[in-house]
């Protein structure tokens, strides 16, 4: 059972953060953005929320999200479940390939994309009262964006 973190003002931050969502498997990615939205709410944060096709078709939307400088770091959320094909590697593997680029070149992402054996697996890391994965891909972006924002203090010293 997850235990809550209490928010101090410490872990308050002022950012604007964009969840996207795979909404392949509409219920778990429900459940994710439940998740998110509470993490990225404890910390004094706002959000957008917006959907794409698949997880295939994330990276792109934060490359295009990106383009508009609105946000200050993104949530990508969704479920690669292993069927009878290669199509989960190539999708796993793509995906988490894009978002670590983007990574890469200063964007403050958090990944939520679960890749699992089955849909069982999927819910026990979804449940916001399990494993909590949204709210802990919320974190992981606030995270970032807060060490980003030191990174540019140390540099405008």
């Amino acid at each position: 059972m997850k235990t809550e973190k209490k928010s101090t003002a410490s872990d308050k931050i002022k950012a604007h953060v964009l969840i996207l969502e795979a909404r392949f498997y509409a219920d778990l990615c429900d459940e994710l953005a439940k998740g998110a939205i509470a993490a990225i709410e404890r910390a004094g944060a706002t959000w957008g929320r917006l959907a794409v096709p698949g997880a295939l078709e994330l990276p792109g939307a934060v490359a295009l999200a990106e383009i508009t400088g609105s946000y200050d770091g993104y949530v990508v959320l969704g479920c690669v479940l292993r069927g009878e094909t290669s199509h989960y590697d190539i999708v796993a593997n793509e995906s988490a390939s894009g978002i670590m680029s983007l990574t890469l070149e200063g964007l403050c992402i958090g990944n939520g994309i679960l890749t699992c054996e089955n849909e069982a697996q999927a819910w026990v890391r979804a449940k916001v009262s399990e494993m909590d994965k949204g709210g802990g891909a919320a974190e992981a972006a606030l995270a970032m964006i807060r060490f980003k924002r030191a990174m540019e203090a140390k540099v405008t010293q």
